[in-house]
C-alpha cells in the first residue's frame, strides 16, 4: 500500500498527497476505517490509488498528537509569530502560548516577524528579548515577510515536520505562510485605527512546503489562557528554565515556599524577572512576590 498525508479536510472531502507522485487525490475511506476514527488534515494514511483522481484509503497511522484549534494531527512545531510592534509585542500572550504549546507536545519556534520596521534602539531591544527566550531554551528567528530576510533559514529548519502558527492578529501569519510555500494567501493589513491585524484566515489547509514538510495556516490568538488547558500546578513544568534548578520542596510553585531554587536564579538574574511575573500571572498569583525578589 502506499503511504499519503491528508492535506485538506473539509465537510466530506479528504485531500490525500502522495509525495511519490506530487499530487494531491481524493481520499475514499473505507467503512472500516471510518469504523475506527474520524481522519484529520495531518493524518498520515494508507491505501490505493484507484483512478486518475481517487484514493482508497485502507488503514490510519497512530497519530502522535490531535490538535483541537486547528484540528489537526501529527503537528511537529508551531510557529508562534510575534512582532516588536504593529502590533506591540505581548509577552504576556507569548509565554501563555510557549506553556501550551508544550503542554501539548509540539515544540515552539519563536518567530519575529517585520524587522524592517525597527530602528537601531528597537533592534537592540528586540535583541534583549530575544536572548531571554533563547535562555530559556527557545528557538528563535528575526525575519521580515515584506524584504524576506531571515525567511530561508527558518524555511530550512522546518524540514521534515507538520507545522502550523499562532499568533496575535496582524502578526502577519499568513504572510508567513505565503513565504514559505510560494503561494499567494489572502492577508490583512493591519488596522491603522487600533494597530492590531483583522483575522483573514477562515479554512485550516496543509500547504506543502516541500514534499515532506507541511504548514497549516490558522486563526491567531488575540488571547489564551494556560489556565484552560491544565491545572495551575503543571504550569510549572512548562517554563523550560525553572527545570534547572532544585528546591527544597519537590512540589514546590516558586511562589511563597522557602529554599526555592527558581526565586533564588531570579534574584540572582539567571531567570527574567518578566518571565517570572508571567508565570504568576499565568497561576493567578500575587505579582508582589516578584517585586520582593527582583532585581531594579
Amino acid at each position: 500500500m502506499k503511504k499519503g498525508i491528508v492535506v485538506d479536510r473539509e465537510a466530506k472531502y479528504i485531500g490525500v498527497y502522495l509525495a511519490e507522485e506530487d499530487k494531491v487525490y481524493t481520499g475514499i475511506p473505507r467503512k472500516k476505517v471510518l469504523k475506527k476514527t474520524k481522519i484529520c488534515a495531518g493524518d498520515y494514511v494508507f491505501g490505493e490509488i484507484i483512478d486518475n483522481e481517487s484514493f482508497a484509503i485502507e488503514d490510519i497511522e497512530e497519530r502522535k498528537n490531535l490538535l483541537i484549534r486547528p484540528k489537526v494531527a501529527n503537528v511537529d512545531k508551531v510557529l508562534v509569530v510575534q512582532t516588536f510592534k504593529l502590533p506591540p509585542f505581548d509577552d504576556f500572550l507569548l509565554d501563555n502560548l510557549l506553556v501550551v504549546y508544550d503542554y501539548l507536545g509540539v515544540e515552539p519556534v519563536i518567530v519575529f516577524n517585520k524587522i524592517d520596521l525597527l530602528d537601531d534602539s528597537e533592534k537592540e531591544k528586540l535583541q534583549e528579548i530575544i536572548n531571554i527566550y533563547k535562555d530559556a531554551g527557545y528557538e528563535v528567528y528575526k525575519i521580515s515577510t515584506k524584504t524576506e530576510e531571515g525567511i530561508e533559514k527558518l524555511k530550512n529548519s522546518l524540514e521534515g515536520s507538520i507545522i502550523i502558527v499562532a499568533g496575535p492578529s496582524g502578526s502577519g501569519k499568513s504572510s508567513l505562510v505565503s513565504k514559505l510555500t510560494g503561494l499567494n494567501l489572502e492577508t490583512q493589513e493591519v488596522s491603522q485605527k487600533t494597530k492590531r491585524g483583522k483575522h483573514t484566515t477562515t479554512r485550516v489547509t496543509l500547504y506543502k512546503i516541500s514534499q515532506n514538510t507541511f504548514i497549516a495556516d490558522t486563526p491567531g490568538f488575540s488571547s489564551v489562557d494556560a489556565l484552560v488547558f491544565m491545572d495551575k500546578k503543571q504550569v510549572k513544568d512548562y517554563f523550560r528554565e525553572f527545570l534547572r534548578y532544585d528546591c527544597k520542596f519537590s512540589n514546590c510553585t516558586h511562589t511563597k515556599e522557602p529554599d526555592c531554587g527558581v526565586k533564588e536564579a531570579v534574584k540572582k538574574g539567571e531567570i527574567s524577572c518578566q518571565r517570572y511575573k508571567n508565570y504568576l500571572k499565568i497561576i493567578k498569583e500575587d505579582l508582589s512576590l516578584a517585586e520582593k525578589i527582583c532585581q531594579n
